[in-house]
């Protein structure tokens, strides 16, 4: 049996930072266990790859069949192994709305305010542009901006500004609304995702062990007290001893999981699965939450964007070439190249749709091959009114959690993204974006509400932004107290976008380090009183 002083479960956004930051001086033994591998090649780090990472990275989990998308089964992609969802993602660095983290203050989460969080998120960035009121320079995560953005990205940003939608140069800045590029998480041309970031730099230190390729079979628990982490190596199973406690950060899908087959959870629904209640805790997998997306799609006679051509082929090769060369080209994509934030609907507080704009065609998550040039125009609800849960499927930890995001049970949000789809169309009709020649691929009465709801129930999905199924919160029902401390355990902290009470207005792979940081901050004050 080894023996920590902290294990850390799951080395994903959140993970990797508490992990990190915990380890880094040398004072406490770390250990860090990750079911996958340890995502260090060039596929991973290279932007341009991110279709082609291998199924050993992602969970790949499918959602249970959704009724608000006409019985769909929705795709739900996860990243397995260091680095979690961002050595998989599309790198965009967004940290959300500053009424997101002021809305969570008012929920009851003391400590949360955009005041209190901005700090670590300046402490965890190093901007190549330089530090400022809004950014950190110092940080281990690099953000830049991109190298080489594909001509039309620019196109959709002079399309919205013609319609008198400003652009944005800096949506983490002072503004968060308009449009404009994305900055995005690499350094020098690659991927820099969270392990790159908070893990690599120090795995030889001796007092940090990363176990990888390690599946956790449920936490320890004595008297009341998290004690340690029963783990399967091959076929062995063994436990591993924490000292001072466990931080559980295996993602909004696995964190619950976890929990739940520990004995921690809803107490009918693990007697019905077997298990044995510890903890009852109703809350734990509720309060499922996500970005419900459409993407828009245009082929075009021109062939500046990617395209599945010959001719994009040899592009490709030759970018390939020069990348592996220099780091430098098209390669260096992080596909979602530019984007934006805009109210649609009048009694929203802060912008209500994100859009993710993308030079290839893309279909069925790019799992469909698409042959021919286009751009792709996603639309994303930034606040839900849908909730949704996890749930177990068996006892066993090896097994796909039960996933069922509910998406738009709530109507306020299949209204609301009927809106952003339609001014889709009109950013995409706009002169700068139909000098390609654009013909939609999935043509549509616009003004028909029930043939849009039709073509969105059909055609809609994740954009990869599950959060909240441990929630945040002052009350007894809430799973975790605003120093993410799990209530009713010792010795338990929970840091990942499963803590986040609502979902914030943007892509949560910065809000999940930023909850890492200060995670491993309130540790480190526990540890003092």
């Amino acid at each position: 049996m080894e023996s920590f002083d902290y294990v850390v479960i799951g080395g994903g956004s959140g993970g990797s930072a508490v992990a990190g930051r915990l380890a880094v001086d040398g004072t406490r033994r770390v250990c860090l266990i990750e079911a996958g591998g340890r995502n260090d090649n060039v596929i991973i780090k290279t932007p341009g790859f991110m279709p082609f990472i291998r199924n050993s990275s992602n969970y790949k989990f499918d959602t249970v069949p959704q009724k608000g998308l006409n019985g769909r089964i929705g795709y739900q992609p996860r990243g397995k192994g260091l680095g979690g969802s961002s050595a998989i993602n599309a790198m965009v660095y967004i940290r959300g709305n500053k009424w997101d983290y002021d809305n969570w203050a008012d929920m009851g989460c003391d400590g949360w305010s955009y005041d209190d969080v901005l700090p670590y998120f300046k402490k965890a960035e190093s901007n190549e542009r330089g530090g400022d009121d809004y950014h950190g320079d110092g940080g281990p995560l690099f953000v830049s901006d991109q190298g080489s953005p594909n001509p039309t990205s620019h196109a959709f940003v002079e399309a919205a500004a013609s319609l008198q939608m400003r652009p944005n140069d800096d949506f983490n800045g002072e503004r968060h609304e308009g449009f404009g590029l994305y900055q995005v998480t690499q350094r020098n041309g690659e991927r820099w995702s969270a392990a790159r970031a908070y893990v690599e730099p120090i795995r030889d230190q001796g007092n940090f062990a990363v176990c990888t390729n390690t599946l956790v079979e449920k936490l320890v628990i004595e008297g009341g007290r998290v004690t340690g982490v029963m783990v399967k190596r091959g076929k062995r199973s063994e436990m591993i001893y924490a000292k001072r406690g466990v931080i559980l950060s295996a993602g909004a899908f696995n964190s619950p999981q976890i929990l739940m087959l520990s004995g921690i959870g809803p107490a009918q629904h693990l007697k019905d699965n077997g298990l044995d209640v510890v903890l009852n805790r109703e809350a734990v997998g509720g309060n499922l939450q996500d970005h419900i997306d459409y993407v828009s799609g245009w082929e075009t006679e021109s062939d500046v964007p990617i395209g599945g051509t010959l001719k994009g082929t040899l592009k490709m090769a030759g970018a390939i070439f020069e990348h592996r060369r220099k780091r430098t080209g098209a390669m260096t994509t992080p596909y979602a190249e530019a984007g934006g934030f805009w109210t649609v609907m009048n009694d929203a507080p802060a912008p209500d749709i994100q859009w993710h704009f993308v030079p290839a065609v893309l279909e069925d998550h790019g799992r469909e091959n698409v042959k021919g040039y286009g751009f792709s125009l996603h639309a994303c609800v930034l606040r839900p009114e849908s909730k949704g849960t996890v749930r177990l499927g068996s006892g066993d930890a090896a097994a796909a959690p039960v996933i069922d995001p509910n998406f738009l049970d709530d109507d306020r949000d299949i209204a609301t993204l009927r809106e952003g789809i339609r001014l889709s169309h009109r950013i995409a009709d706009a002169p700068p974006l139909q000098v390609y020649g654009p013909t939609d691929r999935h043509p549509v009465d616009l003004n028909d509400d029930a043939a849009l709801d039709e073509m969105i129930r059909n055609r809609a999905d994740t954009v990869y932004h599950p959060v909240g199924t441990c929630r945040m919160g002052a009350d007894d029902d809430a799973v975790v107290d605003p120093t993410l401390k799990v209530r009713g355990l010792e010795g338990l902290w929970i840091a990942d976008a499963s803590v986040m009470p609502k979902i914030v207005s943007g892509n949560t792979n910065a809000p999940s380090i930023m909850i890492g940081e200060r995670c491993a901050d309130f540790i480190k004050a526990a540890e003092n009183r």
